[in-house]
């Protein structure tokens, strides 16, 4: 009687795991279709409309895509993510949030592509790329689970319009502790946390 006991507890228990894992894949799912409307309005505009509450990412549904860091690089969430993870892990808000804006800069603007995960992959895996964590030739998959959960909810903000650019329109960036040649090229606009932000020179981004 006991071990049937158990094996039903067991059954029910793999039965409940599973309805969640399949719960959150169509989560996962919802927020990727909305991402993919939402970087195709921003870059077809410049980001000047807001969306619609219908078509807004939630929380839930960011945090959904790629929980744990290690799914490949093929949605915006996950792209935009990965890229604000990587390149400002361990500096505040202020600073993630500039990288997202200089993505969200790029996107449609001219010289850009029309996609995020086109915007970070610009360039050669090896060598002369856009984004340093891209061509470091390390992988790519997120290593602490709090600060990437951070990472992802800038990235939902960013994508909902919804985060203020806290870099004047940059195009650019480099961190402090470097002076890369084309840096005279360009126009500072600001400097947030451990980078320094650039433009071209008399031109917003659109």
């Amino acid at each position: 009687m006991r071990q049937i006991w158990i094996l039903t507890c067991l059954a029910v228990m793999i039965s409940v795991s599973q309805t969640i894992a399949a719960d959150q894949a169509r989560i996962a799912e919802t927020a990727e279709s909305k991402a993919e409307v939402l970087e195709q309005d921003a870059a077809a505009d410049g980001g000047k409309s807001l969306p619609s509450r219908s078509e807004i990412i939630t929380k839930p549904e960011a945090q959904a895509v790629d929980p744990v860091g290690e799914e490949l690089l093929d949605d915006a969430i996950t792209c935009l993510s990965r890229t604000i993870y990587w390149e400002t892990r361990g500096e505040g808000a202020s600073g993630m949030e500039a990288i997202a804006n200089v993505v969200m800069n790029r996107l449609g603007h001219e010289g850009f592509p029309n996609t995020i995960c086109e915007v970070v992959r610009q360039g050669r895996e090896q060598g002369a790329c856009q984004f340093s964590w891209w061509c470091d030739g390390r992988s790519d998959d997120a290593e602490e689970e709090e600060s990437y959960a951070i990472a992802k909810e800038i990235a939902r903000k960013a994508l909902n319009r919804q985060l203020p650019d806290r870099t004047g329109g940059a195009l650019y960036f480099h961190q402090r502790k470097v002076t890369p040649s084309w840096s005279t090229e360009f126009s500072k606009t600001v400097e947030v946390g451990e980078h320094i932000f650039y433009k071209p020179h008399g031109g917003e981004a659109k």
